[in-house]
């Protein structure tokens, strides 16, 4: 009879210690899925503000510059009668679950950056390239502003 009870009693304690260590896995995993959603915002963010760049200056003859009205402006530049791709395809948001970017707009008119509407913290708090060293003080990833700005060149 006694057997019985240590057999349970050990049965138990086996249970709880598994439920433990899957917490910390998970929650291991959970952070590593996090980084690399984080490195994805960082190419596909750094992607749209470069084709930006591209858009503002690839200026046809005689025309101002401006930034693309939509993003989807990046992708078949209508300024021109020629074919145009400053993007191959519009990417989406990976921090957030619709995938939508928040836009920057731009005084004169026109879209001059994005950013995720993620109010999540981020993990990467230094180690930037030169463009990004403002995110070194983001408190959430909506703070990661990939804006185009002709005059800081």
């Amino acid at each position: 009879m006694r057997n019985r009870g240590f057999t349970y009693l050990s049965a138990l304690i086996v249970v709880v210690i598994s439920g433990i260590a899957l917490t910390g896995a998970s929650e291991y995993w959970s952070t590593i899925a996090k980084r690399e959603r984080e490195e994805e915002l960082m190419f596909r963010g750094d992607r749209i503000r470069k084709a930006i760049a591209s858009y503002y200056d690839r200026v046809p003859a005689g025309k101002p510059h401006t930034y693309p009205g939509t993003l989807k402006d990046l992708l078949k530049d209508p300024r021109s009668m020629k074919l145009a791709r400053h993007l191959r395809k519009l990417y989406r948001d990976p921090m957030t679950r619709d995938g939508t970017w928040g836009l920057v707009l731009a005084e004169g008119g026109g879209v001059k950056g994005v950013f995720s509407k993620s109010a999540e913290k981020p993990l990467k708090v230094g180690g930037f390239p030169a463009d990004y060293q403002a995110f070194e003080k983001a408190k959430t990833y909506a703070d990661w502003k990939f804006t185009y700005n002709p005059q800081a060149k």
